[in-house]
């Protein structure tokens, strides 16, 4: 004798199915910045129209760790570079050759890149989160064509 699946025991199974895709959404709301490989990133830039943020990091380096950790877990961090920018994460040990043609001397360095793939600006170091959604909206929102940092930052009320 065949057996054939009850719609109950189909329901059970489209609802577990649900559950479990609904539960890996607070995993991927809880990972943080949405992080692309360079080339993927670049292109995604100019198709969507998004500056693009490059983190340069490596394994040893203790203040890309506390970067990752506390700036890039930032809430409003992670919300203003996931909606605004293309972020990219880029290991300068294992792509050399690319660390090298950001001239990238010391870790971590981040790049801010334009939407045509044009360098806008370069800041090394351990990057704070309060310092990073202002380094960000600087740049967002297009103030660095017009001003210089210490005067947006002024107009900003800090």
């Amino acid at each position: 004798m065949a057996y054939y699946p009850t719609k109950s025991i189909l329901s059970i199974m489209a609802v577990l199915l649900t559950l479990t895709l609904v539960a890996d959404k607070p995993s991927l709301a809880k990972s943080g910045v949405q992080w692309y490989a360079y080339d993927e990133g670049i292109a995604r830039g100019r198709s969507d129209g998004k500056k693009i943020l490059i983190n340069f990091f490596a394994e040893w380096c203790r203040y890309c760790k506390v970067m990752e950790a506390e700036t890039y877990q930032d809430a409003s961090v992670v919300a203003y570079l996931n909606k605004h920018f293309i972020p990219i994460k880029v290991n300068s040990d294992t792509e050399k050759q690319l660390a090298n043609q950001y001239n990238v001397r010391g870790l971590p360095s981040t790049w801010f890149i334009s939407e045509t793939g044009e360098r806008i600006a370069n800041r090394p170091g351990l990057i704070p989160a309060p310092e990073m959604i202002r380094l960000l909206k600087y740049i967002g929102s297009d103030s660095y064509r017009r001003m210089s940092y210490q005067a947006f930052i002024e107009t900003q009320g800090e």
